[in-house]
Formats: structure tokens, sequence, C-alpha cells
């Protein structure tokens, strides 16, 4: 079934896929390093530290060129060598998942914590209210008795590839356990059925915080979000809780790599150094709403001083292992996505052959529990065939699923809106589901229901059916502002394979399904 740390084609896909508006998607990332230019594999929400690496450049002339991925996808990357000449220096929100793979812990040579952030709660101060409770009381035992009691719905991050997620996984799995320690495999084993019930109430999935924050204000429906606390302060309206049983705490360090020449490790240094000045420090935790390292700063404004435990991250990979496979496969609600395909003539060929092989590669990834519906169409739906992966029997699933894909032939024009609705349609059935829709087209709508349709169409839709997102990937001859406007109009995100590769889009999406 899934292997939740085999990512491996998630992480090259994601390092073309992935690269920030800085990056202006040449050649530049696998050649010598240039003086004065470091380029950063970084966690993805450092993105908001612009700011603040825009005056660190004006004072030591170092420019930071981050390349943003997922933790998990960028520990991966590291472990297959596949930053070796690429980066110079790795910024993650923490080494302590990096440490669990000797492969990729052997690719760093240095590390220094900037700058921390807990992992905590964020809650409508009206559901704070209604469940009767004081912030700074508060344990993740309340938190799984409101979700048992149906008083409390969240979102949360997909551990498989976010660190924060991750953490809230390790957070909610040592508390509940018990755990004086590391956590076990005993201990996950002890923590599963409160950990089926604590799942219960998740709500949101998402490959990114940000996404995730945006999907939580356009539904208004869920209750809180489980983040680090800095992003849970820079959202509006939301009490952050840090649980009084503990919480992990990314320290975000900055790490010179092993294959990065002495100049690139010296700029590393100084910038490392730049970033832990009481100026700068200042300016991370008031911009930011991390915590410094240095002791003279003084947290910003709003953030609770108070000690909490530090929860002890799990000591070997068999348990981040078994922890992740329990959480994909058991603990959390199953997935249900229609994957509209676009199968017009224009797809004919090497489109058509990339397109099979994508979808083949991604049946490996599949959840149980997990059903997947094919739509494939040209100038209207040309079929409609679901696969459930059922835990008793994965295999007569995923061999379903790989035996419509082989059977896809292109032909016919290309009705997108109307494709779409059908989707939407075959989602009626309320169902205890993380449901989606998957849109793959290489050219743009010529017949058929029009923009316009669609919107009104949409517009019509309610209760959750109208909260079901599309995710459609720009491939070929596709158009960005249309495809665009579909996320827009859905709250779904777009992914690119026209810079990417169609692998990688279909690989990212599953964090968000």
């Amino acid at each position: 079934m899934r292997r939740p740390l085999a990512l491996a084609v998630a992480a090259l896909a994601l390092l073309t896929a992935c690269t920030t508006a800085q990056d202006d998607g040449t050649d530049e990332d696998t050649q010598a390093y240039k003086a004065g230019t470091l380029r950063v594999l970084a966690s993805s929400e450092l993105s908001d530290m612009t700011d603040v690496l825009d005056r660190v450049r004006e004072e030591t002339g170092i420019t930071v060129r981050p390349t943003y991925m997922g933790t998990l996808d960028a520990v991966d990357l590291l472990a297959r060598g596949k930053a070796d000449g690429a980066y110079d220096a790795v910024w993650l929100s923490s080494n302590d998942y990096l440490r669990l793979r000797p492969e990729a812990a052997k690719k760093v040579v240095s590390e220094t914590p900037v700058m921390s952030s807990p992992v905590a709660i964020g809650v409508k101060p009206a559901t704070v209210k209604a469940l009767g409770w004081q912030p700074e009381d508060v344990t993740w035992s309340d938190v799984e008795q409101a979700v048992r009691d149906g008083d409390l719905t969240y979102g949360m991050t997909d551990p498989a590839r976010s660190n924060s997620g991750f953490s809230a996984l390790v957070s909610v799995a040592s508390a509940l356990s018990g755990a004086q320690s590391a956590l076990t495999d005993a201990d996950v084993q002890k923590a599963t059925p409160r950990l089926k019930e604590f799942f219960r109430g998740q709500q949101l999935t998402s490959g990114s915080s940000g996404w995730l924050a945006s999907a939580y204000e356009r539904r208004g429906t869920v209750d809180a979000l489980l983040n680090y606390e800095s992003v849970l302060k820079g959202l509006p309206g939301l009490t952050v809780i840090r649980p009084t049983d503990g919480v992990v705490t990314a320290d975000y360090p900055l790490s010179s790599l092993a294959s990065a020449g002495a100049p690139a490790r010296e700029d590393v240094r100084r910038l490392t150094e730049a970033l832990r000045s009481p100026e700068i420090q200042r300016a991370i935790t008031d911009g930011t709403h991390r915590r410094p390292v240095v002791a003279s700063v003084q947290p910003a404004t709003g953030l609770d001083t108070t000690r909490r435990r530090e929860l002890p991250f799990p000591g070997s990979r068999s348990v981040a292992d078994g922890l992740l496979d329990s959480y994909e496969n058991e603990l959390r609600r199953p997935s249900r996505t229609v994957y509209v395909l676009d199968t017009s003539g224009s797809m004919e060929g090497d489109r058509l052959a990339g397109l099979k092989k994508a979808l083949t590669g991604l049946t490996g990834d599949f959840r149980e529990r997990e059903e997947v519906t094919l739509m494939p169409f040209g100038s209207d739906v040309k079929s409609v065939r679901t696969h459930v992966v059922d835990p008793e029997d994965p295999k007569t699933g995923l061999d379903g699923i790989r035996r419509d894909t082989e059977a896809l032939t292109a032909e016919g024009d290309t009705a997108i809106y109307t494709s779409l609705e059908k989707a939407y349609e075959q989602l009626r059935a309320d169902r205890d589901t993380f449901t989606s829709i998957v849109l793959m087209t290489d050219g743009e709508n010529t017949t058929g229901a029009t923009a316009g349709d669609f919107e009104d169409f949409h517009g019509a839709l309610t209760g959750g059916q109208k909260d079901i997102p599309v995710f459609p990937i720009l491939f070929g001859d596709s158009d960005r502002s249309e495809l665009e406007h579909i996320a827009e109009l859905t709250g779904g995100r777009l992914f690119d394979a026209q810079q990417g590769s169609l692998d990688g889009a279909f690989e990212e999406i599953r964090g968000y399904q």
C-alpha cells in the first residue's frame, strides 16, 4: 500500500514545479555557485520572509534565491542526492525529520536555529466561548473530547508532505498516548482509538498552509485550524491555543550542504549571523509572529510567553513511517476524487501517453478506502468509471484504475465546462470524505457549456457541494486565465505542468485530497 516517505517522484517534480517567483525557471539552479547569491531549499511557509531577506541583502550583499517545497519532500530530495550542486543551503522548519533519514542527514554539515514557532490550534472565539474553554488551560484531550462530542471541526495540512501537519500529528499522538519520551510503535498503537476520534473532526486538508488558510476563510464552516502559531497569528479572528500537555516546535535551522564549496558556506555563515542579529530578530518576530532565538530580544506583542512542555520527536524512521501510514490509511477521513481528463483529439500521441504514464504511476500513491472516479471527455463526457481501494482487496481497485487508464483514447473537441458540471453531479451524494475534482486539459473550451454557464451552475450549488474545489492542471496549450478562473471560482488551486511535469502536478495535488 502507500509508502508515506517514498515521495521521490513528488520531490523531483516539485524541484521544478514549486519554485518561487524569485526563481526564473532557468537552468541556473544546476550551475556553479555565484558569489553573493545563495541557492536555498526552503520550507514553503518561509515565503513570508521576503521583506526580512531584502533587508539582510541590503546589509550584507547576500541574495537568497529560494526554492520552496514541503519539508518532507525536501528531505527526500536531499536523501536521493538530487540537491547536490543545485543548492548551497537548506532552510527547513525543522531538521528533526531530516535526522531520521541518515542518507539525508549526511548532506548537512552545519545547522543553526534562526527562529521558532510551536504547533498550536487556532479556534474561533465563539467556539471557545461555547466550549467553555480557558485558552491557557486547554489540553489535547480537551480538543479530542470536543471533537468526540461533535462540537469542533478543524483543518490541518497533510503530514506526509508538510512538517506543520506532521508535527501536529506527533503532538496529538504523543499527548493522547501519554508518552513520556519519544513516540514508540506501542505508543501509536495505544493512542489509535483516540486518534481515530480526533481525526473525525478534520474537515480540511492541504499540501500548504497558505491554501489551508484560504479554504478556511472561504468556507467559514470549520471551527479551527492546526498549524504553526506564526501562521495562526497571521489570520484574523482566531484565538491561538498552545495545549498545556505539550507541543512540537519548529526551530528553522539554516544549514550548509556538504556539496557546497567554501565560499558558499562562508556566505551561509554570514547570512545566519545577520539573521540572528538583534535588529533582524526583532524584525522577524514583529513581521512573522515567530519567536526570536536570541535571549535579548522579546517575542512580538501577543505571543504568549508561558512555558509549554516540548513533546519529543519520534526517535526512529520506523515509528514515523508507522504513524504516517496509520494516518493516511486508517485515521483520516477517506478521499473521494473525480479526475476530469481531457482526451480530445489534440491529446493524441505523446500527450495521451504522458497522461497514461502519470495516472498509472499515481496508483501507487492512492490510499486505502479512497474512491477514484475517472471521467475522460472530448466533445462530452465519454465514460464514468469509479473504483474504491478496499483495504481488504486494494489490488482489485488499483488494477481497475490502471486498466481504465490504459484504455483511454483521444478524439473529439474540448468540453471543459460541460464535463465539470457532470463531475459535480457525480458528487451530489453527501459523504464523509475529503472530496475534490481534478481537471486536466491541454486546450481551451471549444464546445458545450460556456464559462458563464458554469458560473451560473456553480452559483446554484448549495451546502457541501458548493465547497468542492477544482484543481486544474495547466498542460499543453491550455489557457492559464481560463483555468485560474475555475480554481478561484471553486476554491481550488492551479497546478502548472507546463513548467514542471504532469507526473509532478498529479502528485503535488495529492496533498490536497
